[in-house]
């Protein structure tokens, strides 16, 4: 096991960035078309082709997910990977005519002080194709990359993350998370994260919680401490598994990830938020007994997602600009245990 997304057989991440733009894209690709559901809880969402994923929608099945920078600007990137799949003869078939479907979230990454002037036209389809043309089965890199090369949070840069389990059935669980939340990933201005009892191992430190919360700690933290009273953000992901699902299974696996969302971030689903969390079934292995197979998974869930939050966090590196959020290594990294 990786601890990663690619731990769920017949998927594939691949990521593109821009450093000066200080943004990009994340593609998580499928062996063929799996099942599809999402979770839309921010007050500002952004996204392409969720409705698609509606309960009583009629295409259930997608060929690719897409997570990227840029907020609606980003949206493009999604046709990059859809103009990819395409070219790679993939794609559900329409009176003769492939058409990949590929539905995606946006995070708001406009405000990160990096250079912004694309001309007329953004990057962002471009970043989408070679995010596709990166994918690749196994382990990929996390931290300030793809999706979440200019996240921020409350307190410091954000990423993205990746975490997973193994229920007692033998079902694999996995997040990918890109964290630019409106809130804190961490309890008040210390080094603890929220997420700290779900931790596994060290994978974001292994600080745990501190001794005591105290009021000072619930305190609201957010990013109007250092931007516009508007600025947007977001916490957008994707929780994965080879159990066989249907589409409402698969939406009440997203719904319970948002859980974990929740309990990684402080606050979470705020009006500028746009938190969106889709959820797949790659059908791989089917459930003996469906409710209790579906609660452990549910319960799985909301522990992978809030561990992807952190480990992004914790994997995150500053962008290059002057005046840059710094990263939580940058700020904590004395405090990690040394052995």
């Amino acid at each position: 096991m990786l601890n990663l997304l690619a731990d769920i057989g017949g998927i594939c991440v691949g990521h593109a960035a821009d450093t000066r733009l200080g943004s990009g894209a994340t593609a998580i690709l499928f062996d063929g078309p799996v099942i599809a559901a999402v979770s839309v809880l921010g007050g500002a969402p952004g996204g392409r082709d969720t409705g698609m994923l509606d309960a009583g929608g009629s295409i259930e099945r997608i060929d690719a997910l897409v997570l990227s920078g840029g907020s609606a600007h980003g949206l493009d990137a999604a046709g990059g990977v859809q103009a990819w799949l395409r070219a790679a003869g993939r794609g559900a078939a329409f009176v003769g005519h492939l058409v990949p479907l590929v539905p995606q979230a946006i995070l708001f990454d406009l405000a990160n002080g990096a250079d912004k002037d694309w001309g007329r036209f953004s990057p962002y389809r471009e970043l989408g194709w070679d995010a596709a043309a990166a994918a690749r089965p196994g382990a990929f890199a996390l931290g300030s990359v793809g999706a979440g090369t200019g996240a921020m949070t409350a307190t410091c840069k954000g990423g993205l993350g990746s975490a997973s389990a193994t229920t007692s059935a033998g079902h694999r669980v996995a997040a990918l998370a890109a964290v630019n939340a409106m809130g804190s990933p961490t309890i008040g201005d210390g080094a603890h994260f929220w997420a700290s009892p779900f931790e596994a191992g060290r994978e974001f430190g292994g600080l745990g919680w501190p001794a005591a919360i105290l009021p000072a700690d619930l305190a609201l933290r957010s990013k109007r401490r250092f931007q516009a009273d508007r600025t947007p953000a977001t916490t957008i992901g994707l929780i994965a598994t080879d159990a066989t699902l249907t589409r409402a299974q698969a939406q009440r696996l997203a719904i319970m990830a948002q859980d974990g969302l929740a309990r990684a971030l402080f606050p979470a689903h705020a009006p500028l938020d746009g938190d969106t969390i889709f959820a797949v079934s790659t059908e791989r292995r089917a459930l003996g007994d469906p409710w209790a197979e579906l609660l452990e998974l549910g319960h799985l869930a909301t522990q992978v997602m809030a561990r992807a939050i952190a480990r992004g966090v914790f994997e995150a590196t500053a962008l290059a600009h002057a005046g840059a959020q710094p990263s939580w290594r940058d700020l904590f990294g004395d405090q990690l245990p040394t052995a």
